[in-house]
């Protein structure tokens, strides 16, 4: 990364591609999941390291439970030997970790393993890492409103469980939509889509990301 680029302070990423990247490889889902889980803590290592203030990924959606009991039950259990795999790593690093999504429909083991994670980096002092789980931009913004005490922009803002605004929305595995991910928060993001799937989205292609974003003009509105 060349120094003096303009940096978004707040990256989100749709890490899309997971069971495309291990059924190109004849492999079940779940591989394809494993590698993106792995991925997600390659990325994030380097997005600290350069000086991003924030990265939220969206990791499992309140859609996301319509997909195949295997799967999902999977994916409520994996995480938990993955966090523990990499527990030193975390320890050791200035990241802060929050869970971000509904936490009422999540089993207990991986619901016990999540508070201890953010409870083991709470005092960290460098990127702040949102895992958006169980999280869907309606049920944020419904939320939102049911909480606030008036209908402001900036009562709204200040209930969403993110009100951090995006600078840079990342989409990988080729799709043009937003999946309803933090929709209030990336009215003025910039936006850039990729072809290539998340689980082999490394270093080398955020930096095209973010010197693509560093050209671009934002105006917010404005001329």
């Amino acid at each position: 990364m060349k120094k003096n680029i303009n940096l978004p302070k707040h990256i989100a990423i749709i890490l899309d591609g997971n069971g495309r990247y291990a059924k190109r490889r004849g492999l079940p889902r779940s591989f394809g999941h494993y590698r993106g889980g792995m991925n997600l803590v390659d990325i994030a290592s380097y997005t600290n390291k350069i000086g991003i203030q924030m990265l939220t990924v969206y990791a499992f959606s309140t859609e996301n439970w319509k997909r195949p009991e295997d799967e999902v039950k999977f994916l409520m259990s994996k995480p938990i030997e993955m966090i523990h795999d990499n527990l030193e790593k975390f320890k050791s690093s200035t990241i802060k970790v929050l869970f971000k999504g509904r936490r009422d429909r999540i089993p207990k083991s991986l619901l016990e393993t999540i508070e201890m994670l953010e409870d083991l980096t709470k005092d960290h002092e460098g990127m702040i890492l949102n895992i958006c789980f169980d999280y869907g931009s309606y049920d944020e913004l419904l939320r939102a409103v049911q909480l606030s005490k008036e209908i402001t922009c900036d009562e709204i803002t200040s209930n969403l469980m993110i009100p951090t605004p995006v600078d840079l929305l990342i989409r990988t595995g080729g799709e043009y939509r937003l999946s309803n991910f933090m929709l209030w928060q990336i009215s003025y993001a910039e936006l850039y889509f990729t072809k290539v799937l998340w689980p082999a989205f490394n270093q080398r292609h955020l930096n095209k990301a973010l010197k693509v974003y560093s050209k671009r003009h934002r105006r917010f509105g404005g001329l």
